[in-house]
């Protein structure tokens, strides 16, 4: 009886959006837009539903990234149970490639369009055609890249809602990547510059919004005096794969330009934005990128120095989105 009650005010959460740990004053009464969500993909099926998409491009039946991961997540009622691939993911798989469709598998799912919505927002622009500008090629796969450039090191682990309290005490929205200071950081899409410039929690700073308006990439802590790629302005237009910063450790100070964080690394985070009222407002999303920077990882963007102390991208891609 328990289980059948949860389950169906877990349908009502995901249907409705409701945000059931933030306060919706001062918003309009019957706005309807997703207040909350959480992102726990674990790398195993990120890398599982990747590899079916990418194979299955040439076949009768194309699968697509995001779709097989919401059908993992409706089909599990949201959980991933350890570090191994779904299940779930393999069995809709074959039933698609006996001739079922997934629109006819998922018209009585219906966490499918919930979990399809919010992992949209999430990774839908990771994955496409793109072309090697140099010869021409156009190929198929992972259009996004690591934050840090390739040959760089780094340390990190799931740190995602750990506590924080300079200032004041909040939980960490971010993932942190332990570097040495003056590694690349790498744009992971393509977007519009937000923000630019010194936050006292983190430091010299750039806010990146995808194309499409969902994603808000956030690089904090970055390089004290020279944090940014030369030229780097609020209003430009940057792709996946450019040379954004470098690696610091400035931060926790009102006076600009100080380092009082104890050990370099880039803060990277990424807000989810369902209504521009979440952007700086109440109900903002932050999601766990653990698992998404380690599946980047096999994407990793290859640089070289332009000059001192300063690298571009050494490999030129159209991976922009079409119009």
């Amino acid at each position: 009886m328990f289980r059948k009650i949860f389950a169906t005010l877990l349908v009502i959460i995901l249907i409705s959006g409701v945000n059931v740990y933030a306060s919706d004053a001062g918003e309009a009464e019957g706005e309807e837009f997703i207040k909350w969500m959480s992102f726990d993909v674990p790398l195993a099926v990120l890398k599982q539903a990747y590899e079916y998409d990418v194979q299955s491009q040439n076949e009768e039946h194309p699968l697509d990234f995001v779709q097989l991961l919401a059908y993992a997540a409706a089909k599990n009622w949201g959980s991933f149970k350890g570090e191994g691939k779904s299940d779930a993911m393999d069995e809709v798989v074959e039933r698609i490639r006996g001739g079922e469709t997934l629109h006819e598998i998922t018209e009585d799912m219906k966490l499918y369009e919930s979990y399809l919505l919010r992992y949209q927002a999430v990774l839908g622009g990771f994955m496409g055609e793109y072309e090697i500008v140099e010869t021409g090629e156009r190929q198929y796969g992972l259009k996004v890249f690591s934050p840090m450039a390739k040959g760089f090191g780094f340390s990190h682990s799931d740190d995602f809602g750990n506590p924080r309290n300079y200032g004041y005490s909040r939980p960490h929205l971010g993932h942190d990547m332990f570097g040495n200071v003056g590694a690349p950081i790498i744009a992971v899409e393509g977007g519009v510059v937000e923000a630019l410039g010194w936050n006292q929690y983190g430091g010299w700073r750039i806010g990146i919004r995808s194309f499409c308006g969902k994603r808000y990439y956030y690089y904090a802590h970055l390089r004290k005096d020279t944090p940014y790629a030369e030229g780097l302005e609020i209003g430009n237009e940057v792709a996946a794969g450019d040379v954004i910063g470098y690696l610091g450790a400035t931060g926790y100070s009102r006076r600009e330009n100080v380092s009082n964080i104890k050990v370099p690394h880039l803060h990277f985070g990424l807000q989810i934005i369902f209504d521009e009222s979440q952007k700086d407002g109440r109900n903002q999303i932050w999601v766990d990128t653990y698992s998404i920077v380690k599946f980047l990882n096999k994407n990793r963007m290859e640089v070289e120095p332009c000059g001192d102390r300063c690298y571009k991208r050494a490999v030129e891609i159209d991976n922009m989105p079409m119009e």
